[in-house]
């Protein structure tokens, strides 16, 4: 009996640890959901999904989203929704979405990717979906994150699990789901945009090799164990914020500006975030610039005139106090 290829091996032990986290949580015969672009990384993800769900006592269905942007990608996505029927996934959907423009090509594509297995997940009751993001993957993100001057929670890069969405590969370099889909005989398909400069991502990845030769071949892994000790950190600092929040809040709508003086930087500035989530500012357009201007409500007090947040919202100094005006309901 021939042996287990060693990058076979490795994926399904990846795979193993995250469904049976899944299963412990969620319980037998459970729906998981692979996300699969038909690229290597989601097609290792795919094939061990298919063998390992089954033996942990789990159901496993498949997602495809064809964006649209290729020419044939279509044909592709119907040939990836033929494949994962013929591995036993059920359901096997091929979901066509539409890519806006807001962002830029690769947020706006990622946000109708998200919303069409948002959407999956409720339509089939499913508990969990998995992803094939890498270890690799996960450099370039911090990479990013530095380059765009994030904080503590940046770095931290991609989580393992937020919400239904698990990445069983994040502990993986992307060579071993190359080798595990060459063991298997599976083609995957590879993205041109992967590799195309137009965009920042793939710039990004096609500095790592050169970024390894200068500084080590422990650079990517190295990348990836900081954003491990980054989200560490922002999770205790986040637990300590949220704590401090409720002794700062009078109300709903206004916080003592003496309690947020008192607070280190780090937690303040965690505080006045997360308040202004409370608030209805949403995430994606809730920048440091507004942080840093509630912030200088508190520290640099000099009379000056309402912070306007995204959403409609003006905070001002008041007595004391930070208050909040949300805009009137329509």
């Amino acid at each position: 009996m021939s042996s287990l290829h060693p990058a076979v091996a490795e994926v399904r032990v990846a795979v193993r640890r995250t469904l049976t986290a899944i299963k412990a949580e969620a319980g037998q015969d459970s729906l998981v959901l692979v996300a699969c672009s038909g690229g290597p990384d989601s097609m290792a993800l795919a094939a061990a999904t298919s063998f390992v769900a089954p033996r942990v006592g789990l159901r496993a269905g498949l997602v495809t989203v064809d964006h649209g942007l290729q020419e044939g990608s279509a044909e592709r996505a119907a040939d990836i929704g033929a494949w994962a029927a013929q591995q036993g996934f059920n359901p096997v959907e091929v979901i066509a979405v539409e890519v806006g423009t807001k962002g830029g090509p690769e947020a706006a594509a990622r946000e109708a990717r998200y919303a069409a297995l948002d959407d999956a997940v409720e339509r089939h009751s499913a508990v969990a979906v998995l992803l094939g993001h890498t270890r690799d993957d996960q450099a370039e993100t911090v990479l990013l994150a530095l380059a765009r001057g994030a904080g503590l929670r940046g770095l931290a890069g991609m989580p393992p699990r937020r919400g239904p969405y698990h990445r069983p590969f994040l502990e993986l370099p992307r060579a071993v789901t190359a080798e595990a889909c060459t063991a298997l005989g599976l083609k995957p398909w590879r993205d041109p945009h992967n590799s195309d400069p137009a965009y920042t991502r793939a710039r990004v990845r096609a500095l790592l090799p050169t970024l390894q030769e200068a500084l080590g071949p422990g650079f990517v892994a190295n990348l990836a164990r900081t954003a491990r000790l980054a989200a560490a950190d922002a999770d205790v600092l986040d637990r300590i914020a949220a704590r401090a929040l409720v002794r700062a809040m009078k109300d709903q709508h206004s916080l003592d500006v003496e309690t947020l003086a008192r607070e280190p930087d780090a937690i303040r500035g965690r505080i006045l975030h997360g308040w202004a989530r409370r608030l209805g500012a949403p995430g994606s357009a809730l920048s440091a610039r507004h942080v840093e201007a509630l912030d200088a409500l508190v520290t640099a007090w000099r009379g000056q005139g309402p912070v306007y947040l995204p959403g409609g919202i003006q905070v001002r100094r008041v007595a004391g106090c930070l208050r909040a005006a949300l805009p009137a309901a329509t």
